[in-house]
């Protein structure tokens, strides 16, 4: 029965809790933060109030997603800004393997789809860190960068909600145990993004180079065919019967 209790006690101070006016602004500090340091995902606090909301009404829905996207945004611009000052191998975290490997694919892809990279980045919790201090340290042009962001931020944020909404079907009365569905949920489907997001850029590579090749191809049959003789200069005058030979 105490244990029940505790439960109970638990969810009521959930429930409580999403509906203060300070929850919409940490979310916001919480985005704002990890848009330039390997914080804890935001997502999972977008997603977990989300589920509640379903059933309680609070936070407000619209609010919680635009405290996400703004906090984000800020978030990345900030990323870009320390990126542009110190680059990217200043400190120690940046020169861990996984994070240096990200840099680096950051870096190849800017040169290459900067736009893409910046949409979907965002949707790739360390990703999205490289790609923003990358942008900044590669002097990525910043209004289009703040341009694309604030799309991909915003998007970002609704499907942080749609993920906690659908996820807060499942669980009604317990908010305990449906926040903690909504987190694993969000997990399994962000796990399944990031790789679809990756596996869509070595399309995007595989098709460029398949391009480039293609064109190399042509080039070269082209320079080929310059080079060939003139057949009509070449060819070797045939005397006409009752004509004299020069």
């Amino acid at each position: 029965m105490n244990l029940i209790a505790f439960f109970g006690s638990l969810n009521e101070l959930i429930a409580h809790s999403a509906g203060q006016w300070w929850v919409v602004p940490i979310v916001t500090l919480f985005c704002f933060i990890d848009g330039f340091f390997l914080f804890l995902p935001s997502e999972t606090a977008i997603v977990a109030l989300a589920s509640i909301a379903l059933h309680t009404g609070e936070p407000n829905i619209w609010l919680l997603m635009a405290g996400g996207a703004f906090g984000a945004i800020l978030g990345d611009n900030m990323a870009y800004w320390i990126g542009s000052k110190i680059g990217t191998s200043r400190f120690r975290w940046m020169r861990r393997p996984r994070v240096a490997k990200a840099f680096d694919w950051a870096r190849m892809e800017l040169d290459k789809r900067g736009a893409v990279l910046v949409l979907t980045a965002r949707y790739i919790p360390v990703g999205r860190v490289a790609v923003n201090f990358t942008a900044g340290a590669t002097r990525y042009p910043w209004r289009k960068f703040v341009w694309l962001d604030a799309i991909a931020s915003i998007t970002w944020s609704a499907y942080g909600v749609a993920i906690g909404t659908f996820a807060g079907h499942w669980i009604k009365n317990n908010h305990l145990l449906g926040v903690g569905i909504a987190i694993v949920f969000a997990i399994i489907i962000g796990f399944l993004v990031d790789h679809l997001v990756k596996l869509f850029h070595q399309w995007l590579a595989k098709r460029s180079e398949s391009s480039s090749s293609s064109s190399a191809s042509s080039e070269n049959s082209m320079a080929a065919a310059a080079e060939l003789p003139d057949v009509q200069d070449e060819a070797p005058k045939v005397a006409v019967r009752g004509e004299p030979q020069a």
